[in-house]
């Protein structure tokens, strides 16, 4: 009896684990697409790149064909198509990346953190200092 019992607590807990990494997996998957921006202005792909993920602008709503706010003059009249604007993320849990966070709205470069909340939603945090944070929730492009 007790060689039974052993025997099907070792097979569910196989089982959970199984399923908990099968999950922590897929998360990494469930980031990569197309997402939009709340304000709509734009679409965004995540995408990896090396040992982590990056994501840049494939889509403008508002206009905005330069990315005329950059402090940099020499790349104002870089298109924003194609713009990377999240780079570096690197896995800082199950379901979170960290990394560097362009703004074209102002030109400014954040610390950022990407959160898979779902399969259809993200929450995107960028930071200047640990105090001084914005999140928005970004939904999937279907």
């Amino acid at each position: 009896m007790r060689s039974i019992l052993g025997g099907i607590l070792g097979g569910i807990a196989t089982a959970v684990l199984i399923a908990m990494t099968t999950a922590a997996a897929q998360t990494a998957e469930d980031a990569f697409g197309v997402w939009e921006h709340p304000d709509n202005k734009s679409h965004v792909e995540i995408y990896k790149c090396g040992d982590g993920l990056c994501a840049k602008i494939v889509k403008v709503v508002d206009g905005q064909k330069t990315d005329d706010k950059n402090p940099n003059a020499a790349l104002r009249k870089r298109a924003i198509i194609g713009l990377v604007i999240m780079s570096g993320a690197k896995k800082t849990g199950a379901n979170q990346w960290q990394g560097s966070l362009y703004n074209r709205a102002d030109g400014a470069t954040y610390s950022g953190t990407l959160t898979v909340k779902s399969k259809d939603a993200l929450d995107l945090q960028g930071c200047t200092a640990v105090v001084f944070c914005k999140t928005v929730t970004w939904k999937r492009v279907k």
